[in-house]
């Protein structure tokens, strides 16, 4: 929750990371969701607390696909380390979930998820009007997507 505290000016408006212990708690119960697959990012070499990414809504059966989601902390940022980790849980996706799909919806505006999504092969397929609603407003989303190789 600090990180995230330390983290609110890199995060608007494009993500609203819980920064209250209820909040915090609220969304380990969402996560903890049958179809989700949250981690933490942690830098190799220190072990510093990097960010968070999750594998979510996984549809398993002929779909076989789920919902790229991540966001960094502010004293990492642009270092690196968020694609680092982003590329691990992707992996993870693809060889030890077996999917076929990844989605990432990323806000028009949001330059460095859109380079960080587009360094890992996401091909955009499409714009969704007032897609999610993040920080008590309905946001425009880019679709990317991946697939297995």
């Amino acid at each position: 929750m600090a990180a995230a505290r330390r983290s609110c000016a890199l995060h608007r408006p494009w993500v609203s990371p819980p920064t209250t212990p209820e909040a915090f708690r609220a969304y380990l119960v969402r996560m903890a969701q049958p179809g989700n697959h949250p981690f933490l990012v942690r830098r190799r070499d220190t072990g510093a607390l990097v960010g968070f990414a999750a594998v979510t809504n996984i549809i398993m059966g002929a779909f076989r696909s789920g919902y790229l989601g991540y966001y960094g902390f502010a004293p990492h940022a642009g270092q690196g380390y968020m694609r680092e980790g982003v590329a691990e849980v992707v992996r993870y996706a693809f060889r030890g979930l077996k999917l076929h799909r990844i989605e990432a919806n990323v806000q028009p505006g949001n330059r460095v998820s859109r380079a960080l999504i587009e360094s890992l092969g996401f091909e955009k397929e499409g714009f969704s009007p007032r897609y999610l609603k993040i920080g008590g407003r309905w946001r425009d989303h880019e679709r990317w997507a991946l697939l297995a190789r």
